[in-house]
């Protein structure tokens, strides 16, 4: 390998993939409804552009050979405006997981079914109010009901990773934008918007475990966290494609604490949330911190 091929590939940046193939609610000249695929890396805390790319599929061509072919030409596309090769693909919609799940195989691209898609969630709602209504063949209201997944009953966490305790906490914004430069082992942190209030503070929750704390953070990180979720006296964790785990059921003044705080959240800081894990309540360094948001997908 020459030292400057060696150099371009050492600096091409890298990030996860987040995909949607489905139709959208545009009807075709030929009376059949558009399919689109849409391409999106996972956003960094640095809030850098992301990569994203977009293609039509015609209907009778919906299928796993297209979407490996159209996957193909992304990574090409990707690869001239310097970015590595994605190891990781993440999508939510259960329909399309067998089709994708073939795809991404042919390409050695690992399939992950999760609603952790924060910037591809993003970029598909801004096309649904800026892009698809100016349309020739635009249909007023989606074409097929919005995809909500299954409300599921709420799992206990297993008793090996709940932790030795946990306590509701918060954050203020101007004390997170400085995530990256605190000791973490594992983090997963999410771009906060400059136009949020420095003093708004973000709700999470922070778990303690001396002698579990590693494998804690890793079980929480394979987890594929989405976001909290208060229902009742009840505070869930929503993960992966349709899982919730339940992490405790909480009294009167924890519950109006955490209704309080993930309402005001969700309403002035674009949802955001957090998970942390310590050894103990004083560690000043983090096993693991992620960062969440609270997101409706369509």
């Amino acid at each position: 390998m020459t030292a400057s091929k060696f150099l371009t590939e050492n600096t091409l940046k890298e990030a996860d993939w987040e995909l949607d193939f489905y139709s959208r609610p545009v009807m075709e000249s030929d009376g059949k409804k558009r399919w689109e695929l849409l391409i999106s890396s996972t956003e960094n805390f640095s809030g850098e552009k992301p990569f994203q790319w977009e293609k039509i599929c015609p209907a009778a061509e919906v299928n796993s050979i297209w979407l490996a072919n159209a996957m193909q030409d992304a990574i090409n596309q990707a690869q001239e405006e310097g970015w590595a090769r994605p190891s990781k693909l993440r999508f939510w919609r259960p329909s399309m997981r067998t089709m994708i799940q073939k795809a991404s195989e042919k390409l050695n691209i690992d399939p992950v079914s999760s609603r952790r898609t924060y910037s591809l969630s993003d970029w598909l709602a801004k096309r649904s109010i800026e892009i698809y209504p100016k349309q020739p063949g635009y249909i007023a209201g989606p074409l097929a009901p919005p995809f909500s997944p299954i409300s599921n009953q709420p799992i206990p966490l297993p008793e090996a990773v709940r932790g030795d305790a946990w306590s509701l906490s918060t954050l203020p914004v101007g004390v997170l934008r400085e995530a990256d430069q605190w000791p973490i082992e594992f983090s997963s942190l999410l771009p906060i918007k400059e136009s949020i209030d420095n003093e708004i503070e973000i709700p999470g929750i922070r778990l303690f475990s001396k002698s579990r704390a590693l494998a804690l953070a890793a079980w929480l990180g394979g987890l594929e966290p989405v976001f909290l979720i208060q229902e009742q006296s009840q505070l869930i964790l929503e993960a992966g494609q349709d899982e919730r785990w339940l992490v405790t059921d909480m009294d009167l003044i924890t519950r109006e604490f955490a209704n309080k705080n993930f309402s005001k959240t969700k309403e002035q800081a674009n949802g955001l949330q957090f998970i942390s894990v310590q050894a103990t309540p004083n560690e000043k360094n983090f096993t693991a911190f992620l960062m969440m948001r609270d997101l409706t997908f369509n």
